[in-house]
């Protein structure tokens, strides 16, 4: 027995060290009960059916209803078994926020394939490089990225190309939008795909086949979720059917408090501005939500905040996640304020860490508190979240999610004791597979009892809320992305003129974290644009060094090994 508030209460660990489970609400379950369905797609297919009427997605203010979202995704996954795909194939995606991606997504797993969400924003080499390392054969891509496609398709085994529009599926309204985008702003390149077919065109000719049925059950993989995992080159982190209709069934029981209180909207609505291939979005926003039976405002551009906001105006949303980036964005816009915040239920962050002054200032607008969670790609993402019911911001990562452990073990695998700092280990159903086809890389990640080490470093307070404190490795957390220091400092030591470089992560106001290169001139001539020009089709965004240093030397260990720390702690 425990003392809590002045009432006496039993410890709900039972004993069993899970000190935590003491901090949940009575009405969350310590451990799930078995899953109601064996696949992602049974779950996904089950919603549209029971809430066909609905709106499942919204796009610039037209709606695709759930009915549509089955026949569509029925379809096209018709016409993807059509191509002779066997069960298992990886089915690649490369979009942003468009109505054609949940159907897309749908459609390959009902067809018994697995997702291999891209960025569009990839440069040539790290689409070929995530093409290849995933094995797929098959690409659905929005066409204003077709040129890096053209780029890199002799190198892949691509043989199936379907190209979309943004416009696509917003009926007539979408001929504008495809125009104004192609012709009037002009970001839609030319593009030789040969042999590819429209979208639309894909779903059409699937109207008329068969859908075969496959049997998919929950170790089957449903996503390769690409990730740098907690060092090195990216690598697929292997997600089950399992593994994610246990994250949608662990965050759908913490949020049953909220509900409980204040009921349950027939009209739930979630902000989406997050990219569905961000497995945070993908799992909260698209699995959640269609779950759950709730409409999701598709936000393609979240970096256009006015756009972003217009999109929000007179529509009523329930649920916001976000980063700290994009809460922060919106808070610096005045028209931000003006939107009618009276029906938002639930504001979560993630994919980094949630600054307290922006916590603040959101509540002060929105009266709503940043609910911070944590996760990582491995783990579907979910693995501990705030409880959703207490009002305050706690500058914590929460407690554990149902049937999730944490462990906080040192370099030598043992647990520490409450309030020491080491290593994050998580255990759960989450947990994914392991790395696609890298088994030494997992052997690096998996502990011999099943815990995945997160690479963060951090501890547990008596209540089992826990804190992150540092990344015991070097990699860089930009607006929620991952960014590892070896591959930026493998493509700027192929510049001719650099000597030798070193990468560091340091604490930007906008991003959280910002890319700073260090540089040692081979060629005394070299500039800051020289080095930012050559990056410029070799890294996404966001992994281009924001600052650039120049060094005559760069601090080592007796063996050679760059001190990052010595880098980041330099003046």
């Amino acid at each position: 027995m425990a003392k809590k508030n002045d009432e006496t209460v039993t410890l709900a660990d039972g004993g069993s060290g899970k000190i935590w489970l003491n901090s949940y609400n009575k009405d969350v379950p310590a451990v799930l009960p078995p899953f109601a369905d064996k696949s992602v797609s049974d779950l996904l297919i089950k919603s549209c059916r029971v809430n066909a009427a609905k709106p499942a997605f919204t796009l610039m203010g037209k709606s695709i209803t759930y009915a549509q979202v089955e026949t569509d995704s029925a379809a096209l996954a018709a016409y993807l078994q059509s191509k002779g795909l066997p069960k298992g194939a990886r089915v690649a995606l490369m979009m942003p926020n468009v109505l054609q991606y949940p159907v897309a997504i749908l459609a390959a797993l009902r067809a018994g394939y697995s997702v291999v969400n891209v960025n569009p924003l990839y440069t040539p080499r790290e689409l070929e490089h995530q093409l290849n390392d995933s094995g797929a054969e098959t690409i659905i891509i929005i066409e204003n990225f077709a040129t890096t496609l053209q780029t890199v398709l002799a190198k892949t085994k691509i043989k199936n190309i379907i190209v979309t529009g943004v416009g696509d599926s917003l009926g007539l309204k979408g001929h504008v939008v495809n125009f104004v985008l192609r012709h009037v702003k002009k970001v839609v390149p030319s593009y030789n795909l040969p042999g590819h077919v429209r979208f639309n065109a894909a779903v059409s000719a699937g109207r008329g086949m068969s859908l075969k049925p496959v049997e998919v059950v929950e170790k089957d993989v449903a996503f390769l979720q690409y990730t740098g995992g907690t060092t090195g080159v990216s690598k697929g982190a292997t997600l089950t059917h399992s593994n994610i209709l246990a994250n949608v069934a662990q965050n759908a029981a913490w949020l049953q408090p909220v509900f409980k209180a204040k009921g349950i909207p027939d009209d739930m609505t979630f902000v989406c501005a997050l990219p569905l291939y961000h497995i945070f979005a993908l799992t909260v926003c698209m699995m959640m939500g269609m779950d759950m039976g709730a409409r999701n405002i598709l936000i393609p551009n979240p970096r256009d905040m006015p756009g972003f906001i217009k999109e929000l105006q007179g529509v009523k949303f329930h649920v916001f996640p976000g980063l700290n980036t994009l809460f922060n964005g919106l808070l610096n816009n005045a028209d931000f304020a003006k939107l009618d915040f009276s029906h938002l239920l639930l504001t979560l962050g993630g994919g980094m860490a949630v600054q307290s002054a922006v916590a603040e200032r959101w509540k002060k607008v929105t009266g709503s508190t940043i609910h911070e969670g944590y996760g990582l790609s491995e783990t579907s993402p979910v693995a501990s979240a705030n409880r959703f019911d207490i009002p305050e911001f706690t500058g914590t990562i929460g407690l554990p999610l149902p049937s999730t452990d944490f462990a906080i073990r040192d370099d030598d695998g043992n647990d520490l004791p409450i309030g020491e700092v080491g290593e994050i280990c998580i255990r759960g159903p989450q947990v994914m597979a392991g790395y696609w086809q890298r088994p030494d890389e997992t052997a690096k990640v998996m502990t011999p009892d099943g815990y995945f080490k997160s690479g963060d470093m951090g501890f547990m307070d008596p209540r089992g809320y826990v804190k992150i404190v540092d990344r015991k490795k070097d990699m860089v957390l930009v607006s929620g992305f991952n960014v590892y220091p070896n591959e930026v400092e493998d493509v700027v030591s192929q510049h001719p003129g650099v000597l030798e470089c070193a990468v560091v992560g340091v604490k930007d106001d906008q991003t959280g974290e910002a890319v700073k290169l260090f540089v040692v001139k081979r060629d005394p001539s070299l500039t800051e644009e020289s080095i930012r020009e050559f990056v410029l089709d070799k890294l996404t965004n966001y992994k281009r060094p924001k600052y650039i240093a120049f060094k005559t030397d760069l601090p080592k260990t007796n063996v050679g090994k760059i001190l990052r720390r010595e880098l980041r702690d330099a003046k």
